[in-house]
């Protein structure tokens, strides 16, 4: 589907973890994707429609919930393999995925098989089509961002751990923010062209950045401390997988050189903790709120006395 006025990333109002995420993710897509959870309304589809404008060549492949096994991974074709003596690769959506942006909105209602199906390749970077003894590989690197509502189910545990970052999005609380989201939609819906234009200069220093970004991270320095200040971290908060720990590295590496840095810090941890623990850490029961998390973090974190 092809959006001709996307509303202007820089345009969005409040949101900050949510914006964060996905830029981290657009600068170093080895965190591993975002999971975005809120209420319909909230600005997950618009910030995720808006990141093809931030690099050129991006474009945001929609993954339906209708979507089939085959359609996802692609398909041989054997009856032509048989006639002709040569296989046949009918692509799916993982093959146009491939250096894009895969969106599945309401991720969470999606059929398990195919979650597993498309974590699996998202892992691995390579999607393998097998059939009666034939088989076709393909590149298949995506930045994988999954939105869902709550309210409508949720994914299974296991299957959280596998996105690199997840974020809860919520409305606007204050008045004059709110305000500002109405006043902003209204322009943009009465003349999208010139909305666009009126933040064609905070989009083009966000590019900008982005891009010198992408450079600094080549040469991002971590003392061992840091290493440490992760591995207690984890261990404090009960963490099994040490994927949670490899997450936190990425990602304070690359807020470090969105930051304009080459050496990572002890804040650069504590930043990376809230997008990439939440969603790992085991809550109370009924506590469908982020705040239970950032507190159990932040009590982990005060008792981490490694210095530099």
């Amino acid at each position: 589907m092809t959006y001709k006025h996307r509303y202007p990333f820089t345009a969005i109002v409040g949101q900050e973890n949510m914006k964060l995420a996905i830029l981290l993710n657009i600068i170093n897509p080895k965190i591993g994707g975002v999971l975005i959870k809120g209420e319909k309304g909230t600005a997950k589809s618009t910030a995720v429609r808006s990141i093809s404008d931030l690099m050129d060549g991006l474009e945001v492949i929609d993954l339906p919930l209708s979507i089939t096994e085959d359609r996802l991974l692609g398909t041989l074709d054997m009856e032509y393999a048989i006639k002709h003596g040569e296989k046949k690769f009918e692509p799916g959506i993982l093959y146009y995925a491939d250096n894009n942006i895969l969106y599945v909105d309401e991720i969470n209602l999606l059929d398990d098989s195919i979650i597993d199906s498309l974590l699996d390749v998202a892992a691995m970077g390579v999607n393998t089509i097998e059939r009666d003894g034939i088989s076709h590989s393909h590149s298949s690197r995506f930045i994988l961002v999954g939105t869902m509502n709550p309210e409508e189910g949720e994914i299974r545990p296991q299957l959280l751990d596998r996105f690199g970052l997840s974020v809860d999005v919520f409305g606007e609380k204050s008045v004059k923010d709110r305000m500002l989201v109405i006043e902003r939609r209204l322009a943009f819906e009465n003349n999208p062209s010139a909305f666009i234009q009126q933040y064609h200069l905070e989009q083009t220093t966000l590019v900008e950045k982005i891009h010198i970004a992408r450079e600094i991270l080549k040469d991002i320095e971590i003392d061992s401390f840091i290493y440490q200040v992760v591995a207690e971290l984890s261990i404090e908060l009960g963490l099994e997988s040490h994927r949670a720990d490899i997450t936190m590295i990425k990602t304070a590496m690359t807020i470090a050189a969105f930051d304009g840095r080459k050496q990572v810090q002890r804040e650069d941890i504590t930043r990376a903790a809230y997008l990439v623990l939440p969603h790992r850490l085991r809550q109370a029961p009924f506590d469908d709120s982020a705040n239970n998390a950032f507190d159990q973090i932040n009590m982990a974190l005060s008792t981490i006395s490694v210095v530099n």
